[in-house]
């Protein structure tokens, strides 16, 4: 029963994670189903402490998201817009944070407790789970047949058409960056967490994860790189591989990493000379590197198109709109661009882009001394979230959300657990 109530969490937190539409039920994605459960939990909490308080990070969040919203719906009213995209990100944000205090309350009551390391591996689980299917629905066409009837990720017709991998609710570079956020994840638990690399067998299914993540990861969407390269570095540089005197628990680690590391990268070496559907998927996922060893050079679509035609910014002497934006963010071609910072200055402009920053920035230090034992990963979700904007718009607030939620007054005093793991 454990067994089946942790693979229903699982499940869940997919539904939360990369929440879709069901075709039967137009309208209403996962995610507000869930949060339509969270905000009966978070009164019930409320009144049952007796106390009709939320964290002070949870408060100090919503008011810096209100200021934002406050300067998109003033954007949207001077330039007679009709995009609310991010005039009502209050709302979004609840809506996130609604969803993630569902998710955390089901995973404190099968687990009786709480702690960074526990969700770090459910959000481990779930996007294991999203490559996995991304596989099967590629080259099982009765699996694809099913997903495309019942499941709608918005887009379906359109990743047909291009031939883009993708999972149930997990596509393109919103998928990539949620990727990249986890593969972070298990690169500060590696690092940070002293039992884990006592744990040869532990280590090396983190490391197996890491890599299958990484691999179908940029299959599906290219900006996987970044949790990638990130997660990397990370490790090189928190692990005393660059150190004469290396530890030896370190030592042990990375002797982990590499034997795993040749081991799927033999297994990868032989699925790409006898599949050629994997091949080019491979070809098309890591499409800089075979540039860089084929042709002497790094270089993908898109980069080129990037380096090319989008920076777009308003006229040196349009100060309106660079102060307070045009108000257009849905339609990405009324201005010609979908580079994150452009974006969002031609919204709200850089007040606008200003303050989210700041929202972000709070978050990161907040929760870093929140859980200060893993205070690295949330200064690596902001530096994320600053790459990430160079390429697209993706709003990363996800990947803060459950740890947001997991540090409201009650969760946090009833459940919270800094040292246990998952079994």
């Amino acid at each position: 029963m454990k067994l089946l109530l942790i693979i229903l969490t699982v499940i869940v937190t997919s539904f939360f994670y990369f929440p879709f539409e069901f075709t039967f039920l137009r309208g209403i994605n996962t995610k507000l189903m869930l949060a339509g459960l969270g905000i009966p939990m978070m009164i019930f909490h409320i009144i049952k402490m007796d106390r009709t308080i939320l964290s002070k990070e949870i408060l100090i969040a919503s008011v810096i998201a209100l200021v934002f919203s406050m300067i998109g719906f003033y954007s949207v009213d001077t330039n007679n817009s009709s995009d609310y995209a991010y005039a009502t990100y209050i709302m979004s944000m609840w809506v996130w944070l609604s969803a993630a205090y569902s998710v955390c309350t089901l995973m404190a009551r099968i687990h009786g407790k709480l702690s960074v390391p526990l969700i770090i591996n459910y959000l481990v689980a779930v996007c294991l789970l999203q490559c996995v299917l991304a596989l099967v629905i590629d080259f099982v066409p009765a699996v694809k047949f099913f997903v495309d009837r019942y499941f709608t990720n918005g887009i379906t017709d359109f990743l047909n058409k291009v031939e883009r991998l993708y999972g149930i609710g997990a596509t393109l570079d919103v998928a990539g960056v949620r990727f990249s956020a986890v593969l972070l994840m298990i690169a500060v638990l590696l690092s940070q967490d002293e039992t884990i690399r006592h744990k040869p067998k532990t280590v090396a299914l983190y490391i197996l994860c890491f890599l299958l993540i990484s691999a179908i990861g940029n299959m599906i969407s290219r900006t996987t790189l970044l949790g990638m390269i990130g997660g990397m570095m990370y490790l090189f540089l928190t692990t005393d591989f660059f150190s004469p005197t290396i530890k030896y628990a370190n030592l042990k680690l990375w002797g982990t990493i590499c034997l795993t590391l040749v081991a799927v990268f033999f297994i990868g070496v032989y699925f790409y000379q006898t599949n050629v559907q994997l091949r080019e998927l491979l070809r098309f996922g890591f499409e800089g590197f075979f540039n860089w060893v084929e042709k002497g050079e790094w270089r993908t679509d898109s980069t080129d198109r990037l380096n090319g035609t989008m920076w777009v910014w308003p006229e040196p002497n349009d100060t309106k709109t660079w102060l307070i934006g045009k108000a257009t963010f849905s339609d990405w071609f009324a201005v010609g661009t979908d580079i994150g910072y452009c974006r969002f200055v031609f919204y709200s402009g850089l007040l606008g882009l200003f303050t989210f920053t700041v929202f972000f920035a709070y978050l990161s230090v907040a929760l870093a001394y929140r859980f200060a034992r893993f205070k690295h990963l949330f200064v690596l979700f902001f530096l994320l979230l600053l790459v990430n904007w160079l390429k697209v718009s993706t709003d990363i607030f996800i990947a803060y959300a459950p740890f947001l939620a997991m540090g409201s007054p009650y969760l946090y005093e009833q459940y919270y657990s800094e040292s246990e793991l998952l079994a």
